[in-house]
């Protein structure tokens, strides 16, 4: 897939009613960047990208389900630091969350702002590193702290290839809050091949909480699976992609989830859609 999709790296929540104005897990939405060659510089330009996503979890005795849109407005720039092309980006989320029957809310979840700079090393591999900050917002959906993120990412986008891996290492500034706030590691994956139009292929997320905020806090992780496809209708590329959880630890229940992205090229200095779709 071309390579500009993965500046859709802004934050949403994996949520679950602990109790009421108490959220936990990653701060950063598991699976976000799916599908993203995570790794791999863009061309200069400034670019759209909407990530979408809505699923339910099998929790008992009535399924909670969180929906997440997450706008994100990324600009590579013409600067190069060490070699690697600087890139800056922003992220304002919605989510919106229910238990089946119970109870229901939305709002705006915490803003992602973050600078990156990524590598091309030649023969279709790329590297990156991005470092931002989600800033605490007081809203029933977001989180009241703020949080330091970096995220470690490689690529291979050769020949048709997104062979991607991207760990996201998320840090809270603050230890006491009205939510439960762990620092968190996730990693996200995939394994598209682009065939004409069309991209397809198996993509994976993988998180856990790595430290414990409370001292009865149970620290969660999960590992889900599914696929992805994608095509590109010219100057704008549209994925989606379903995934189920294979293993979870005190989430209360299995995850399934359906994603969708549109990715939208709004400026570059020079043509430069051929360039894209060859990485």
């Amino acid at each position: 897939m071309t390579t500009f999709a993965r500046m859709a790296a802004a934050g949403a929540l994996s949520l679950v009613a602990l109790a009421p104005c108490a959220h936990a897990g990653s701060v950063t939405q598991p699976g976000e960047t799916v599908g993203l060659a995570a790794g791999a510089p863009l061309p200069e330009g400034v670019y759209f990208v909407n990530t979408a996503d809505w699923g339910c979890r099998n929790t008992s005795p009535e399924d909670t389900c969180v929906g997440v849109d997450i706008p994100v407005l990324a600009w590579a720039t013409p600067v190069f630091l060490l070699g690697g092309r600087l890139q800056l980006l922003g992220a304002m989320p919605l989510i919106e969350v229910g238990v089946e029957g119970t109870d229901y809310t939305s709002g705006f979840y915490n803003p992602f702002l973050a600078a990156q700079l990524a590598w091309d090393l030649g023969n279709g591999f790329g590297v990156s590193y991005m470092a931002g900050f989600y800033v605490g917002v007081n809203t029933s959906v977001a989180f009241d702290s703020t949080s330091f993120n970096q995220r470690f990412a490689i690529s291979y986008t050769a020949d048709g290839w997104n062979l991607t891996a991207n760990a996201i290492w998320g840090i809270q500034f603050e230890g006491v809050t009205s939510t439960i706030n762990p620092n968190f590691l996730n990693v996200d994956l995939t394994a598209t091949k682009k065939i004409g139009k069309f991209e397809i292929g198996p993509v994976a997320y993988y998180s856990t909480d790595l430290n414990n905020p409370l001292p009865l806090y149970r620290k969660q992780s999960q590992f889900a699976v599914g696929g992805l496809i994608g095509y590109d209708f010219g100057p704008v590329i549209a994925q989606a992609y379903l995934t189920t959880d294979v293993y979870e630890e005190n989430y209360g229940g299995y995850d399934t989830r359906l994603w969708g992205r549109v990715i939208v090229p709004l400026w570059n200095p020079q043509p430069a859609r051929s360039t894209l779709l060859t990485k």
